[in-house]
């Protein structure tokens, strides 16, 4: 069952990518990434529900605190990614977002060493780095009528700008400083209790989010509008139940990692299918090195 649950989460989760993106991709809607939230924290909210009075998931106060730092880290990156999918396309921060495997890596190199890593552990991680640095350098020297003219087809322009390419990789920072802190916080918690501390979490954020959006700014929900985000936090949160499922079959994870972690593979080509976008061969060639480095820490678990 590990390989269906995996086909599920990468599916899912590219998924959830391409109606993010078009939840979010609204030049006119500044709160758009607010309203994303709120959709989010909604479906988790129900998710967290369900695990506590059905599942008999155990929570309280001291269990929610312990992990709200490592909850507030992904929100943060979560968040920031959203206000990033209006200037730049999918094709492209979707693979960088997916990148924070490598800086966790990263991360454990600087904290722990790198005695007794595999060499292919430190050529994945150059892979995944050079090919984000290819991305910034592609996206900064691009000639504007190239870019206008490959960006034609998807009927959204956009502009040169180093907040484009940056948002991605404060996504990608933040993430990984998360992932990291989530491996120490998880060793005096269960799982199980951590995912809907979390879940609570991102619900209170949403309620919070709510308030300032349709309270304070007076802004209005346009059902046409909302559907994508809704839709895209139900897969996100179906995709991260599907994940722990692959992964609970331990003689398989191995197999199910790199699989799940190339779901930014899929959210290129949904981009390309369903999103009209073209990128230039310097672009792919970029996003290939990424993907690749991605695939390889995932074989590795790390």
């Amino acid at each position: 069952m590990w390989f269906w649950f995996a086909l599920v989460a990468l599916l899912c989760w590219s998924g959830s990518d391409l109606f993010s993106k078009i939840g979010c991709q609204d030049a006119d809607d500044k709160y758009s990434h607010l309203k994303m939230v709120m959709a989010v924290g909604f479906v988790m909210g129900i998710h967290a529900a369900y695990e506590i009075f059905v599942g008999g998931v155990t929570i309280n106060g001291e269990v929610i605190l312990k992990y709200l730092p490592v909850s507030m880290l992904y929100i943060v990156s979560m968040t920031i990614g959203y206000v990033g999918l209006r200037y730049i396309e999918l094709s492209i921060s979707s693979p960088i977002c997916n990148s924070s495997g490598a800086i966790v890596a990263v991360l454990i190199f600087a904290t722990q060493g790198i005695n007794g890593l595999p060499p292919m552990a430190l050529v994945a991680v150059a892979l995944v780095c050079i090919g984000i640095i290819a991305l910034g350098f592609t996206e900064a020297n691009e000639d504007e009528e190239l870019r206008r003219a490959r960006q034609d087809a998807s009927n959204h322009h956009y502009a040169r700008s180093w907040i484009a390419i940056a948002l991605p990789i404060i996504y990608c920072l933040i993430d990984a400083l998360g992932s990291f802190a989530d491996s120490r916080v998880l060793e005096t918690l269960n799982e199980d209790s951590a995912n809907v501390a979390y879940e609570l979490t991102f619900l209170t954020v949403g309620i919070i989010s709510a308030i300032y959006v349709l309270g304070v700014r007076k802004q209005k929900l346009i059902p046409k509008r909302e559907v994508p985000k809704y839709t895209g936090a139900i897969f996100e949160t179906a995709g991260q139940f599907a994940y722990i499922y692959a992964l609970a079959d331990t003689a398989h994870a191995a197999l199910a990692a790199p699989m799940i972690s190339a779901y930014c593979v899929a959210s290129v080509v949904w981009s390309r299918i369903f999103l009209k976008e073209k990128l230039s061969l310097k672009h792919y060639a970029s996003i290939l090195l990424v993907v690749a480095g991605i695939v390889i820490l995932g074989i590795l678990d790390i």
